[in-house]
């Protein structure tokens, strides 16, 4: 519902501030006071294209604030979520709208910086124009199924036409991806056979790199440390070799000792003990030369590597290298490389088991799409055939008795989606043996809006919170006709926010609520618009001046309280 409406210099209105009720609003006043500028500047809030035009001569800008109460399932809300404001329950949607003179445009939702394509998609939801300023709603094409479906109550229809879309989808995807593998399959299989044979033939181990590194660098050594333990070895033997003069020397020392004898106080004592001391160390001399000697015996030996096997370490390593360059990957990841490839080979060779299970699949999708797309359709003929019944019924009080009105549907597999495959749109003829057309190639604008407000009490049971506005709906008509738009309007109104702007009597004084829209003298030689909110006897005043013209007579205005009273 619509709240109020604040607007500041667009065109001849300088300041209006406008608070609205629900039900059905009128707006009246004489031509050229400032109707269609309401309309104009409520358009600009809900993101209708800016016309530098609009901003009041002399001025810098126009600016225009609308603010809509919405309820919780409001499909509103949808749009705001979507562009990530958060509106609380409860809490009102305010959108508003500046344009500089130059043509500059800002758009603000609930005080966010927001599009203006997302002000239009806000206005899209919230509000519906019929008449000379409706460019959405009935007149375009694309709203026609939805609305279709909303007086057919195809919920369940549309929600397994919608399931078995997606999944027609999927099936859909599936194949092609399969058909485009098994494309590529040949080359592809080509190359990872002679991958997975480079691979099996390297047999790369997890790990591996480093510990040939490690002996790589061991056999670069190896040869000259096996010559310096040669050297050290020759040094040891050179000269009848140190082992020998150390027994020659103990052996010495041994008999000197016997000569000596066994004296253990004086001179001799001394001597023998010190002798006893050099055969120890010369003893101990030989023991850990003789292990010096099995050592370095050793050491050599594991110096002598087998010929050529730094070449094949180095030929390991290189084809290692040259392996994992070419995949791309680490040396450690050649191992699990060589079961992806393997996995990926597996693949190609049981893909057209799998593209035949795929394609299956893809028929019987086919086959659940029709189904739920043909009920769907079928459902839709029913429901516009009683839809245009009914629209008809309600043409000839308002002065569309010759017009003719049918639900066009075109079912094609070009149209198919997840809405079903119909296209779907209310045409219309105005006289007999005319061919049937668009709702928006009626030349009258007053037709438009009645047409519109015909078809609009026959899809009046699921409005979704629009607010529905009639811009001359009355316009040629008057007397019995008029007073058919007014109850038509009035039956509307009941479900959701109307307003109208009228020339007619009988319309105003149907209406909940009334406000006049007034061109005054601004004192300053120029003119400015008001809105008025009218009750009680300057409600009754401007019914009678609508009834009689500039001057009201006393039979007017017994007639507009005749009106008013028994609306």
């Amino acid at each position: 519902m619509l709240l109020s409406l604040s607007i500041r210099d667009v065109v001849l209105i300088d300041r209006l501030e406008a608070e609205f009720r629900p039900g059905l609003c009128a707006l009246t006043g004489e031509t050229g006071a400032g109707k269609s500028i309401l309309l104009e500047a409520l358009g600009l809030a809900a993101g209708e294209r800016a016309d530098r035009g609009l901003v009041r001569s002399g001025t810098d800008e126009a600016r225009v604030t609308a603010i809509f109460e919405l309820s919780d399932d409001h499909p509103a809300r949808r749009e705001l979520d979507e562009a990530g404001i958060t509106i609380e329950p409860g809490e009102p949607v305010i959108l508003r709208r500046r344009l500089t003179a130059d043509g500059r445009s800002q758009a603000w939702v609930n005080d966010q910086p927001a599009s203006v394509g997302l002000l239009k998609s806000l206005g899209e939801a919230l509000v519906e124009v019929h008449g000379q300023h409706d460019g959405r709603g009935l007149m375009d094409p694309g709203t026609h199924r939805g609305l279709l479906d909303s007086f057919a109550r195809n919920h369940a229809e549309l929600k397994a036409v919608r399931e078995a879309w997606k999944s027609l989808a999927d099936a859909r995807s599936r194949v092609a991806s399969l058909e485009e593998a098994q494309r590529t399959a040949n080359t592809e299989e080509e190359w990872l056979r002679s991958a997975l044979d480079d691979l099996d033939e390297l047999s790369p181990v997890a790990g591996e790199e480093p510990a040939l590194a490690e002996e790589r660098k061991f056999l670069q050594h190896a040869e000259n440390a096996l010559t310096e333990l040669q050297a050290a070895s020759e040094a040891l033997q050179s000269d009848g070799g140190l082992s020998e003069r150390l027994g020659s020397a103990l052996r010495t020392l041994e008999r000197v000792a016997d000569q000596i004898g066994q004296a253990e106080e004086g001179a001799a004592g001394e001597a023998r003990t010190a002798l006893t001391r050099a055969t120890g160390a010369l003893d101990r001399a030989l023991i850990e030369f003789s292990e010096a000697e099995d050592a370095l015996s050793d050491a050599a030996g594991s110096f002598e590597v087998e010929p050529g096997r730094l070449n094949q370490v180095e030929e390991r390593l290189f084809a290692l290298r040259a392996a994992a360059r070419k995949h791309e990957v680490t040396i450690d990841e050649l191992a699990a490389l060589r079961g992806d490839l393997a996995d990926r080979l597996d693949a190609i060779e049981n893909a057209e088991g799998r593209l035949d299970e795929a394609r299956k699949a893809l028929t019987a999708a086919e086959a659940a799409y029709d189904k739920a797309a043909s009920s769907l359709t079928r459902s839709r003929e029913k429901a516009g055939d009683a839809l245009a019944k009914a629209i008809m019924a309600e043409l000839p009080p308002l002065k569309l008795d010759k017009a003719r009105v049918r639900v066009a549907i075109d079912s094609s597999e070009d149209h198919a989606g997840p809405n079903g495959r119909d296209r779907v749109t209310f045409e219309i003829a105005t006289n007999p043996g005319a061919p049937f057309g668009a709702l928006d190639r009626i030349a009258s604008g007053g037709e438009l809006s009645r047409f519109a407000l015909a078809i609009k009490v026959c899809l009046s049971v699921d409005e979704d919170g629009l607010v529905l506005i009639f811009d001359e709906v009355d316009q040629g008509v008057g007397g019995a006709v008029a007073d058919a738009v007014g109850k038509r309007l009035s039956a509307l109104a009941k479900t959701g926010q109307t307003l109208v702007v009228t020339h007619s009597p009988q319309v105003a004084a149907r209406a909940d609520h009334h406000w006049k829209i007034e061109k005054i003298d601004d004192g300053k030689g120029g003119v400015r618009t008001t809105l008025v909110a009218l009750s009680g006897d300057e409600r009754r005043e401007e019914v009678a001046r609508m009834l009689s013209g500039e001057n009201v007579t006393d039979a007017a205005r017994a007639q507009a309280d005749q009106l008013i009273g028994t609306a």
